[in-house]
This record gives C-alpha cells, sequence and structure tokens, in this order.
C-alpha cells in the first residue's frame, strides 16, 4: 500500500489546500506518512510569493533525493503553476501540477506505470473555472490542530505591481455559503476556534448571486452554527469595511483580531504598487477597528526595498507605521517574481539596502509587540489552549505559557501575570 507525505509552503490557503490533498490521496487508499523517510510519494504543495519561497522548494528536492532516493516526488501549487518547466527538470521530480489541476492528484498519482502521465508534467492553464475550488472534506480540514484553518475563497483580481498570485491562483473564486455553513457546523462539533482564510478573504461572496459580502457570511455562520470563535486571516484593508469592523466588535464570538496587509507606508510607493489605497485611507481603517476594539491585535505585512523606494520613501513608510497601533507585523523584503511589472523596473534597490530596511522596521515591529503585551499584564483575557496544553492563543493573538498544563481545545478566561519569551505568561494558579 502507497505511502504518502505532504509538505505545504506558503500561506494559510496553501495549508488548507494540503489538507484537502491528503484527504483525496487518502480517499483513493494510499495511507498517511508519519515522516519522509516512511513515503512511497511526496507532495509538495508550494509557494512561489518569493525567491526564497523558490529556493526553499529546490532545497528539498535535493533533500528527498538523499534521504528517500526512491520515492516518487510531486510538485504542485504556485510554483508548480508559474514555472512548471522549471521544476520538472529537478532530478527526481516525478510530476508537476499546477493549481488549476490540483482537484486531480489523487486520480494522477493513480495512474499506472505505462500510462503517458505517470512521469511528466501535467499541462498547466491559466484559466480557473469556477467549479476549480479546492476544499478539504470537513471531517479532515483540522487534521490533529486545534484550530482548524477553513478556506473558503481563492483567488484575486488584483493586479499589484509586485505579485505574481493572481496569475498562479486565477480571478477571485467564493465556496458557496451553505457550503461553508455546513462546514463550520461540522468543524463546531469537535474545535472551539475556526479560523476562515483565503488568499482575497475581503472579497468573498462578491461573485456569488446576490453579491453578498463576508459580512453577511458571519453573520449566517453565528445564528445557524455553535463555534465557539471564529478568526479572519488577512483581509485588504478597503475591505474592512464599518459594518464588517462593527459586527466584529459586537460578537463574543468573533475574535478581535484585525490583519491588514499594507506593504509600504509611502503614498509613491503603494500607488506605484498598484495598491487600491492611500495612506490615509489606510490609517482611517485601523482607526475605526481601534475605536470600536480598544484591545484588538492590528497586523500588517509590510515590504521593503520595492523598486524605486528611496530613503525618503522608506523613512515615509517607517514614520507612518510608527504612528499607527501595530501589535505585530510580517515584514518582507522586496523579490522580484518573473512576469510582474515590478520585476521589469530600472531602479532596483540594492540588496543590502533592501535587508538593512527589513531589519529596521522588524526591530521597530518588536518594540510594539513588547508594548502590546505589556499593557495586558494584569488583564483577564480569553484564549483557546493549544495541542500539547503548555500554550493559549488569546482572542487577540498572543501566545500565553499556561502556569498548568490543560486539556488542548478549550475557550478559558486566563489571568496575565507577566511576559514570557515573545508571549506572555499566565499568573500562577494553584
Amino acid at each position: 500500500m502507497e505511502r504518502f507525505w505532504v509538505k505545504n509552503f506558503g500561506c494559510r490557503a496553501s495549508q488548507a489546500d494540503g489538507v484537502a490533498i491528503e484527504a483525496g490521496l487518502a480517499s483513493k487508499g494510499l495511507v498517511a506518512a508519519g515522516e519522509l523517510q516512511q513515503a512511497d510519494l511526496v507532495v509538495l504543495n508550494t509557494c512561489t510569493v518569493t525567491a526564497t519561497a523558490d529556493d526553499e522548494v529546490r532545497q528539498i528536492v535535493r533533500r528527498i533525493r538523499r534521504e528517500r532516493p526512491e520515492a516518487r516526488i510531486l510538485v504542485t501549487g504556485c510554483y508548480a503553476q508559474r514555472a512548471p518547466e522549471e521544476l520538472i527538470k529537478l532530478e527526481g521530480v516525478a510530476m508537476v501540477v499546477g493549481n488549476s489541476h490540483k482537484t486531480a492528484i489523487p486520480d494522477l498519482v493513480c495512474l499506472p506505470p505505462s500510462h503517458p502521465d505517470y512521469h511528466g508534467q501535467i499541462q498547466v492553464g491559466d484559466i480557473f473555472a469556477q467549479s476549480d475550488f479546492l476544499s478539504a472534506p470537513v471531517q479532515d480540514a483540522a487534521g490533529d490542530r486545534t484550530r482548524p484553518n477553513l478556506k473558503i475563497q481563492d483567488g484575486c483580481n488584483n493586479r499589484c505591481s509586485f505579485c505574481i498570485i493572481p496569475f498562479v491562483r486565477g480571478r477571485s473564486r467564493s465556496a458557496p455559503a451553505e457550503q461553508v455553513i455546513a462546514q463550520v457546523r461540522s468543524l463546531a462539533e469537535k474545535y472551539r476556534e475556526v479560523v476562515l482564510s483565503g488568499i482575497n478573504l475581503g472579497r468573498w461572496g462578491r461573485d456569488l448571486e446576490g453579491r453578498v459580502r463576508l459580512a453577511d457570511l458571519l453573520r449566517r455562520l453565528l445564528q445557524e452554527t455553535g463555534i465557539e470563535r471564529l478568526r479572519l486571516s488577512s483581509v485588504e484593508p478597503m475591505d474592512f469595511s464599518d459594518d464588517l469592523l462593527g459586527l466584529m466588535a459586537e460578537s463574543g464570538r468573533i475574535a478581535k483580531h484585525v490583519h491588514a496587509p499594507l506593504q509600504s507606508g509611502s503614498d509613491r510607493v503603494l500607488r506605484r504598487m498598484h495598491r487600491k489605497y492611500r495612506p490615509r485611507h489606510y490609517a482611517d481603517r485601523i482607526a475605526k477597528a481601534r475605536a470600536l476594539m480598544p484591545e484588538c491585535a492590528v497586523g500588517a505585512d509590510v515590504m521593503t526595498g520595492f523598486p524605486g523606494e528611496t530613503e525618503e520613501e522608506f523613512a515615509e513608510s517607517f514614520a507612518f507605521i510608527e504612528s499607527l497601533p501595530f501589535t505585530y507585523l510580517h515584514v518582507f523584503t522586496y523579490s522580484e517574481r518573473p512576469g510582474t511589472p515590478a520585476a521589469e523596473a530600472a531602479s532596483h534597490v540594492p540588496m543590502p539596502v533592501r535587508k538593512q530596511r527589513t531589519h529596521a522596521l522588524r526591530e521597530l515591529a518588536a518594540r510594539k509587540n513588547l508594548a502590546f503585551r505589556q499593557s495586558m499584564v494584569g488583564k483577564q483575557l480569553s484564549a483557546v489552549t493549544l495541542e500539547g496544553g503548555k500554550l493559549a492563543l488569546t482572542e487577540n493573538y498572543l501566545k500565553v505559557w499556561l502556569s498548568a498544563p490543560r486539556e488542548a481545545n478549550r475557550i478559558e478566561s486566563i489571568r496575565i501575570g507577566g511576559l514570557s519569551g515573545d508571549g506572555l505568561a499566565e499568573i500562577w494558579r494553584a
């Protein structure tokens, strides 16, 4: 009986796709391997958002060849969609399947050795039909995690000048509301918190009949399921409407957690990025969120070294970020992606300068996070206990070390006694 091992790279949506692939392989009679060394089939579900992500995939292909040379390697995901010809040339790669054909992987790996596609590249298309939505069967959506990640949207209609994702994920597509409700209802029987994710989550529903909105779906989930807590992953800033923020604030069952990609605090850089907002618009959304939810987590993705970014523009971005109540940042160094307009720019920032700016923003993020954690000491926070029983995650996205092991997958009120590492520590209780 063939054993498989799936390695996921990248965002929450990619992680959810990986779970769906695992479920599909299991439905064909394959058995999950506990580790790479036991696998007959290795599926690499890739990311291609940066050159570093591509490098990581190539490195693990070489590792598999060393540690498990007899295993078949199938590469799928965003890198596979973007550069299948590049991947199929890697020694040991037997099959490349783009995002557009991910749903067919369970059938493809079961092809007989005589079939022409058994070893080779599977055609990857750039047209994604509305039905091309990979979603794990709900009973398998969480594996052994305590916070299952449910993908409800895929693709993106934006055309940011630096981003390859719309080209490898296709246009925005939404999971039907009834399907999402059924999945969350089933997950609620086993899990306390469900994370809703997507490539452009805030666009959920725009392609469905009636052009419903994410807030409409959340209301139905609150009314029609017993889930104790919903958490939104990343939502574009202008999709944090007054309606959505108001619902998040008034409901005790939606995590007080706002993650809105920023990329830059410079108006000129945002224009070159083809982002659809200006710094003042972004600041307005964050101010609204904090006014409604004073202790909410506020996170952002920020990029340094975008082509043409001057010292003045970086200083402008740094000052803007410093002025906002961020509790954490994901800081990325700009990476050229072949096929994007930004990659063709003539004025690339030297890599040492990019990295220096990344370091400066990460230091700023660490200071902001420390101040936020210090402000939580002495307070009572709602948190879900995590697998292993030693850690919990608060509603406002802070890790808490527990004073004594607890049963995982429970929502508890925890009094914070101090700081611990990059998180918090529960006040000792006998």
